[in-house]
């Protein structure tokens, strides 16, 4: 059984003149990411990697620390920066199969395609810190290829407005 959990980055700022991979997080992107994190039950991740993006990483950080998982677990790899998908598909293909318990943070529309194309819920957009989990029963993650969607966790449903 391979978990493979995907993590929208926090909602960023466009009002500073920066490259696209250097945009920060805005403080509503900081604030989701902490209560997304905090609303994880448990940390069983095997690994975590994340997009070289400003606005990816900072979320990515915020859920290590809220999570208590140790920065060593953590991959950083440029084919995860993917808007497409098609990366980021090769990426996960391309994992260690000791690896059971997998977190990826990165953008859309990559992430909402991924999450559509692999899992059993149709979901028109994962939001800005917005996680989907999805389940396969394969033991070879170059297999992944429909599964089940598990848990999906956006901010706005997590506020008590």
């Amino acid at each position: 059984m391979k978990k493979l959990t995907l993590i929208r980055h926090g909602k960023s700022s466009w009002n500073y003149n920066v490259s696209d991979r250097d945009r920060p997080l805005l403080e509503r992107g900081i604030n989701d990411a902490y209560l997304v994190a905090s609303t994880i039950d448990s940390n069983t991740f095997d690994a975590v990697f994340s997009s070289p993006a400003n606005r990816a990483l900072h979320t990515c950080s915020i859920f290590l620390r809220v999570l208590n998982i140790p920065s060593r677990q953590l991959g950083v790899f440029d084919e995860l920066y993917d808007f497409s998908g098609e990366y980021v598909i090769k990426f996960i293909h391309s994992l260690d199969n000791h690896l059971q318990d997998v977190v990826i943070f990165g953008h859309n529309y990559a992430l909402t395609s991924i999450v559509n194309m692999f899992g059993d819920k149709e979901i028109d957009n994962v939001p800005t810190a917005g996680l989907v989990e999805l389940n396969f029963d394969i033991l070879d993650w170059n297999l992944v290829k429909k599964g089940v969607t598990k848990k999906i966790m956006f901010p706005k449903n997590l506020k008590n407005d």
